[in-house]
């Protein structure tokens, strides 16, 4: 049972009227007799919610900034009119609008609400339940109960570096000479010979060829297809970092909101940015979907201390479906990462020769400590890229130098910068491809270094 507004102003208004009664005393209990007597009756005559039936149906997958609907059917097998509100209870973070229905069931029939969704987080986004408020006909007392109705929506990463994707694949048919171009390289499908020419690489001449010619000819090579790509994501604690500005403005603590939904002051307000978790499957999504149209086969992992997640032998038309769909319920975990058990995991699925694209934090703590030691094992059996979000902040804060406070912050940052710079020289003296770049630039910077490999004939 539960008092609606009307109730408590029937009352006040009741009270003050008695109050001004020749006896208010005598008056105040008839008053309250009479008030009583009303919400029975009104509590006995509103339909029961406890019969009712709920069943759902809608979108199960939603991408981060889309809106999703889910309908809600409510079926009345009572013998009453159930008339009232209704609460769909979902998550905030799931941006379920509007938080109550109207609802208006008469006996044996049944009604379709709409909840629409706007997610702000990435993930895996549960109703928790379904509360009725079945109001009487005098509208002041009513009935409530909670039902359960269950219904899950996977919120998918957004894939917003795709706007790189056809800039990318241009470069890509150049390669394969689908257009003009000179690739130049080896280690890759023999395609024909050529006059040399100043920069080509000497170990390309075709000394028999030379001969027979009396003039100097290379090799040419066509990027060999088939290839295999394996991403692996660092979902350690190094990953749960924000940084840069988020693509998709965040409200609130943790959650998004599209931008047309923020006033202007709220715009123009600095956000915080994606976790570095979020950058990294970013550039994961227009890399795999690169290499893919190029024709090699790519696997993804998700490592910190376990196996998160293991995409493998998904198809062209499949792999981004199978990506995204294993990328949404992922997040940071805040443990250190186990280098040595990412790199078994590594060796142990791939048996063949591949490359190798880690993304995680160009932390030199974090690396000196765990992937360095382990290293070697790995570079010396694949070909290695690590690729690394920056944060903009720190080259932000090195160039304040104001007061005697920002001077030894920018002290600090540039000491950041300046591990990162050593860590980074480290990595390439072991023969390991190395991008850091910001966060909108990591995505089509790890592409173009897939394709700088592809053109050198490493791939």
């Amino acid at each position: 049972m539960a008092l609606t507004g009307r109730a408590a102003l029937v009352a006040a208004v009741g009270i003050v009227v008695v109050l001004i009664a020749p006896e208010p005393g005598f008056a105040l209990l008839g008053w309250l007799f009479v008030l009583a007597a009303a919400i029975t009756v009104d509590l006995v005559l509103a339909g029961s919610v406890r019969p009712l039936r709920f069943h759902r149906s809608g979108d199960n997958l939603v991408r981060l900034g889309q809106t999703g609907t889910v309908e809600l059917t409510v079926e009345n097998p009572g013998p009453r009119r159930v008339q009232g509100v209704l609460r769909d209870a979902w998550p905030p973070s799931a941006g379920a609008a509007p938080r109550e229905l109207k609802l208006d069931v008469p006996a044996g029939e049944r009604r379709r609400l709409v909840v629409t969704l706007t997610p702000t987080r990435r993930g895996d986004r549960a109703s928790a339940s379904v509360t009725v408020r079945s109001v009487g006909p005098l509208g002041l007392a009513a009935r409530q109960g909670a039902h359960s109705a269950p219904w899950s929506v996977r919120v998918l990463p957004p894939f917003l570096s795709r706007k790189h994707l056809p800039s990318r694949l241009a470069k890509l048919r150049e390669l394969e000479g689908q257009h003009p171009a000179l690739v130049r390289g080896q280690g890759t499908e023999f395609d024909s010979l050529r006059e040399y020419v100043v920069g080509d690489d000497v170990r390309s001449i075709d000394w028999r060829a030379s001969a027979r010619r009396h003039d100097v000819v290379v090799r040419t090579w066509r990027p060999e297809r088939d290839r295999r790509v394996l991403i692996v994501l660092d979902t350690g604690r190094t990953s749960a970092g924000r940084v840069g500005t988020a693509p998709v403005p965040l409200t609130g603590d943790t959650g998004r909101a599209p931008l047309e939904s923020l006033t202007p002051s709220d715009q123009a307000r600095p956000v915080p940015g994606w976790p570095r978790l979020d950058w990294s499957m970013d550039a994961a999504l227009l890399l795999a979907a690169l290499a893919a149209r190029a024709g090699d086969r790519v696997d993804f992992l998700a490592y910190d201390r376990a196996v998160r997640a293991w995409v493998s032998g998904a198809s062209r038309t499949e792999l981004l479906t199978a990506l995204v769909n294993s990328m949404a319920p992922i997040e940071a975990e805040l443990i250190e990462a186990d280098s040595p058990g990412m790199v078994a995991n590594i060796l142990s699925r791939a048996k063949r020769r591949c490359l190798v694209v880690l993304l995680t934090d160009l932390n030199a703590s974090a690396l000196d400590e765990g992937l360095m030691p382990v290293l070697p094992q790995l570079s010396s059996r694949h070909l290695v890229l690590v690729a690394g979000v920056s944060d903009p902040a720190v080259a932000d804060i090195a160039g304040r130098k104001a007061t005697a406070e920002e001077v030894y912050d920018a002290a600090a940052a540039e000491y950041t910068r300046i591990e990162r710079r050593r860590i980074t020289a480290r990595l390439r003296r072991h023969g390991v491809e190395v991008v850091d770049a910001a966060p909108e630039d990591i995505a089509p910077a790890l592409a173009d270094a897939y394709l700088a490999l592809k053109a050198a004939g490493r791939l």
